[in-house]
């Protein structure tokens, strides 16, 4: 059974898929003690693309952890289309991350001796999930991936590895997908294809996406962008330019 009949039902366009309230994070204690988010209360709208910005240290990749399970809040909570995870079992998170939350990374972890469909496919696989054909021939089309599925990663672009990375992430219909840092570790003209394929899964195939980036120019391909410094919210921009993104994020 998909986690979706389990937990949730599809959030309508425009509604909060994700909510976030009274989060607080702190690691350590005592003197050591650090509130990497004090207190956060933020939605994010379904078929929206947000980038979360914020100088090193801010909290900004605690927030993106927290909030798509991979990290425990020390107080609040953090809910998935109404599903409220701090209260799941460790079995039923695993499920829900697996299922309901698509995630893309500075490393591509492509399986090296499996070609891109496999790949891609890969998540449903270990899930016992048969793919939706025709869901799976749109991301490819609207990827490009159409004429490089049978490659491996070793044949394929750094570019090509980050679309099969993104294609994998998008095809079991997530109900948001999260990057950290996704063109981090590419050129410039890698990084304005990976910002324009991630508008596309927002425009093209309605899909929810919040990316973390310290970089202005990237922050400002989404449609909102919220800057973090000390642990909260300073700012929530809707469409800002790169030089408003600078200016602010000093």
């Amino acid at each position: 059974m998909a986690i979706i009949s389990a937990f949730s039902t599809p959030t309508a366009p425009g509604e909060p898929v994700v909510s976030l309230r009274g989060v607080t994070k702190i690691y350590g204690s005592g003197d050591t003690q650090v509130h990497a988010l004090d207190g956060v209360d933020v939605d994010f709208r379904q078929g929206a693309f947000t980038a979360i910005m914020g100088p090193s240290g801010s909290g900004k990749s605690t927030m993106l952890h927290v909030l798509a399970g991979l990290d425990d809040p020390t107080a609040g909570s953090v809910t998935i289309e109404g599903t409220d995870l701090t209260h799941l079992r460790d079995d039923d998170l695993t499920r829900l991350r697996r299922d309901r939350i698509g995630f893309i990374f500075q490393s591509f972890n492509l399986v090296p001796t499996l070609d891109a469909r496999e790949n891609i496919l890969l998540p449903l696989r270990l899930a016992g999930r048969r793919a939706d054909r025709a869901w799976f021939d749109q991301v490819v089309g609207v990827l490009g991936l159409v004429d490089r599925l049978t490659h491996r990663p070793s044949e394929l672009s750094g570019g090509q590895q980050q679309r099969v990375a993104i294609a994998r992430a998008l095809v079991s219909r997530p109900a948001v997908i999260v990057a950290d840092e996704p063109t981090g570790n590419l050129d410039s003209r890698a990084s304005e294809e990976v910002l324009s394929l991630l508008r596309s899964a927002v425009d093209q195939l309605h899909q929810t996406v919040i990316m973390v980036t310290h970089d202005p120019a990237s922050a400002a391909t989404a449609d909102r962008v919220l800057v973090v410094r000390d642990g909260n919210v300073v700012a929530d921009l809707d469409r800002p330019d790169a030089s408003t993104l600078a200016a602010v994020a000093r």
